[in-house]
């Protein structure tokens, strides 16, 4: 019996999947479950994603995440544009996420 954790198993399903409707449902189970908190400390953080450069790619994939400290989660994330910056994709992620100051 092979392991359902195969790569090439992940890897079909993932690309299988709409991202747009991935990030709604995503998005609404996240804001089911945490804690609304008042004023929790939410961390803006930019990583560039390892492997994430091959022999197809001049440049390797850059995503900004926003981290509640207070839930422990990610509550978002979201890719940056090759001819971009980080702060035009924070300004994006932190529309996205609808905080309050």
């Amino acid at each position: 019996m092979r392991p359902i954790y195969l790569f090439c198993c992940w890897h079909r399903f993932f690309s299988a999947l709409d991202a747009d409707v991935f990030e709604a449902c995503f998005l609404s189970w996240i804001k089911s479950t945490q804690q609304r908190t008042h004023g929790e400390v939410v961390s803006i953080d930019g990583k560039t994603m390892r492997g994430s450069r091959n022999q197809a790619c001049e440049t390797a994939t850059h995503i900004v995440s926003a981290w509640a400290n207070k839930n422990e989660l990610i509550l978002g994330q979201i890719k940056v544009d090759e001819k971009s910056n980080e702060i035009t994709a924070i300004l994006k992620l932190l529309d996205a996420l609808l905080l309050e100051s």
